[in-house]
């Protein structure tokens, strides 16, 4: 047995984290409050502790030291001394192996006993000090070899925002019943790396694949003993380590990961990760030890000021990240910029992106964190995306994200539901079809840095959106008690699975409606995975527990969900064809006195432009859109050359006879599509004819030039 100890050298304490430099492996880990620091290595089966070492420098808050003889492949784990002061902020207790924040990799999980808590948990009082080994329940830091050989990716190229199509799935859910992944590598990074995944994904016309979280997370307890599973991941632990369940080869975990990201790029795919810096696993007072309540609990987390016992919980998990230490923000900022640099993915969602704002005093947009990330060269290149709510005080922030951000927009969501349901107005729609101009046309901001969607990981899947009222979260175990009641959904008459002809081919055009609205609105679009086929959770809202069927998608695609693909298919070409549904500027609807265009015109169903008394009129549930494809395209005072589209939405019940407007130099009006008929061909109609349109139905036209005007139908 190597004796480690006696080649100890002193180090340097940057980078943090297990850094291989070829021949042996530095250590550095940062505490501001500890007073001793011992690194404990292990054998590869992950259980037999060989050696415990005290790191022997302290620079800058940061305990170093170097290992000649360590390689990759190497297990290991913290053990930090220091006060176990729990009512001063402090919970040191070197009983408890803690993981590196700056771990590369993990492995092994994490098993649920009483010696993973600080304090003798059986008590239920954090005041006391356990003395248990909570070593072999825990799982492991692993030294890496960071090398790894991108081929083809001096070629890569960033997706334009403009040009940008989100499309959120989760690695195990999507590839658990793939038929096109051998059933070895289903469930992992393999599988999503698989060409039969990406091809399907790519010929949807996205752009970017939104992952739910990889990083490395654990199970909660309760869950575990429901015999259930966090599925979704949102319980961060580690912020460099890649989840090793997500693994084939989990000794390669981080190789796997990258061979995937390599092979979405090969494809023209983008990989954006979701990731969760708002909490930790850890949460509150009476949660485990497992890494930063360990390691300096009152520098990582948000203590209440007078009762620094207590965790600030703005995340309703427990506990809140303290991004207003500079050394926790470096740990976020290194984090997001390893995952850029070193994995290439292209982009970051936040989860409660709010609280990377929080300043002691409230949201701040000039928050420390924010001004790290903005004047940061690596991360401006990648695309940032905030969910702009927290719960707490002042939490929902939609709009006041700096200039350079993108953020969720549930108004967006929540409008777009109630108008398709019948419950709001066209005067509530029209902002949402145009990036909602009240929250984001600020600051220099572009229509893009709205990101409109329908429907996400949490809530109802698109189907379940039209087939359910109420949520049924039975297999949840919480007698129905967990998941959003304000689903703002409609089942179309009938709660549930039907055969009924009518309610189904309803339901069906409502899913079209919804694709439609999403795809053909201004603002940066993002579907759910499976909804381009109609995927149900069986009405279940909160999936967050289901590892199961419920959270997997079915790929055993019906008749239904091969034309909705198809549909979906044609919506994000007619986006790519048509500049103006996509163009970063937003729409004003005033006239350009310099070009006598206005951007967008509102029509009436007589094919007039919207009076002011007609916007005021609650009841009112249809709607024409003109954009207007000669309006300039940029500031510059240069006419655009774009085609012009007219795009109907129908949310009455019934048919309405729409006059199609006449504009200048127009000859006729071009049908793309029409969701009451969605496999229909194109067909011109004249100006100034009527259209029947259906009731609960789009209906998108192409403005005919004069000298493009050819066997115009008389409508």
């Amino acid at each position: 047995m190597t004796d480690f100890a006696a080649q100890l050298q002193e180090g340097l304490p940057y980078p943090r984290g297990a850094t291989w430099n070829g021949s042996g492996t530095n250590f550095a880990l940062f505490s501001a409050n500890a007073t001793k620091v011992e690194l404990c290595l292990f054998e590869a089966d992950g259980l037999t502790e060989i050696e415990r070492i005290t790191l022997p420098e302290y620079t800058d808050q940061v305990f170093h030291g170097y290992l000649p003889n360590v390689k990759p492949g190497q297990f290991y784990g913290y053990r930090v001394h220091g006060p176990y002061e729990p009512e001063a902020g402090h919970r040191f207790n070197p009983n408890k192996l803690l993981l590196d924040p700056y771990a590369r990799a993990h492995a092994g999980t994490l098993e649920w006993n009483p010696a993973l808590f600080g304090y003798q948990m059986e008590t239920g009082d954090d005041l006391t000090f356990d003395e248990r080994d909570s070593a072999p329940f825990m799982p492991k830091c692993v030294v890496v070899d960071p090398n790894f050989d991108w081929r083809g990716q001096p070629n890569q190229r960033t997706t334009p925002w403009d040009s940008t199509i989100l499309y959120e799935a989760h690695v195990k859910g999507l590839t658990m019943h793939h038929p096109g992944v051998p059933e070895h590598l289903r469930g992992t990074y393999a599988g999503l790396g698989e060409q039969a995944v990406l091809d399907h994904i790519k010929s949807l016309g996205v752009s970017s694949v939104e992952l739910l979280p990889v990083h490395a997370f654990v199970q909660d307890s309760q869950l575990v003993e429901k015999g259930l599973a966090n599925y979704w991941g949102y319980n961060s632990i580690g912020f460099f380590a890649p989840e090793p369940r997500y693994a084939h080869d989990v000794a390669n975990s981080l190789r796997e990961f990258k061979e995937m990201v390599a092979r979405f790029h090969e494809t023209g795919l983008e990989v954006i990760l979701d990731v969760v810096y708002n909490h930790t696993a850890e949460g509150n007072e009476l949660g485990p030890t497992l890494s930063f309540k360990g390691i300096d609990n009152a520098t990582y987390y948000r203590l209440i000021p007078d009762q620094p016992r207590y965790y600030i919980n703005d995340t309703g998990t427990g506990n809140t990240v303290n991004l207003s230490h500079p050394r926790v923000i470096q740990l976020v900022t290194d984090s997001l910029r390893y995952w850029a640099d070193e994995m290439h993915v292209d982009g970051f969602r936040f989860d409660l992106g709010t609280i990377l704002a929080r300043e002691p005093h409230g949201f701040d947009e000039q928050s420390g964190f924010l001004r790290a990330v903005g004047q940061d060269p690596t991360l401006a290149s990648v695309k940032l995306i905030a969910e702009p709510w927290d719960i707490g005080p002042g939490g929902y922030q939609v709009g006041s994200f700096p200039p350079g951000w993108a953020e969720w927009n549930d108004k967006y969501r929540d409008t777009v539901r109630d108008f398709w349901r019948g419950e709001a107005s066209v005067a509530a729609l029209a902002p949402r079809l145009c990036a909602s101009p009240e929250e984001y046309n600020h600051s220099g901001r572009r229509s893009w840095a709205c990101v409109n969607f329908i429907t996400a990981h949490d809530g109802f899947t698109l189907n379940d959106v039209v087939s359910y009222d109420g949520k049924h979260n039975e297999a949840n175990g919480e007698d129905g008690k967990d998941g959003s009641d304000d689903n703002r959904s409609w089942n179309c008459g009938v709660e549930g699975e039907t055969d009924d002809p009518e309610i189904l081919a309803l339901r069906e055009r409502q899913i079209r409606n919804f694709l439609a609205t999403l795809l053909l609105s201004k603002g940066t679009p993002m579907l759910l995975a499976g909804d381009e086929f109609a995927r149900t959770q069986g009405g279940n809202n909160n999936a967050y527990c289901q590892d199961s069927e419920i959270g997997w998608l079915d790929w055993n695609i019906q008749e239904k969900g091969k034309g909705l693909i198809a549909f979906t298919r044609k919506l994000t070409a007619l986006r790519r064809r048509f500049p103006v549904l996509h163009r970063a500027r937003f729409l004003s609807g005033k006239i350009d006195e310099e070009l006598g265009v206005k951007d967008v015109t509102w029509v009436n169903p007589a094919g007039l432009e919207m009076e002011p008394a007609e916007w005021e009129d609650t009841s009112a549930r249809c709607l024409g859109m003109m954009i207007d494809g000669r309006a300039r395209a940029t500031a510059l005072r240069r006419r655009g050359e774009d085609e012009t589209l007219l795009l109907i939405f129908n949310a009455w019940h019934d048919l309405i006879n729409f006059t199609l407007p006449e504009t200048a130099d127009a000859e006729g009006w071009e049908r793309l599509i029409d969701t009451n008929a969605p496999d229909a061909s194109d067909e011109r109609f004249a100006v100034g004819a009527t259209y029947q349109v259906t009731g609960r139905s789009v209906v998108v036209f192409r403005l005919v030039q004069s000298d493009q005007a050819a066997s115009i139908a008389s409508g």
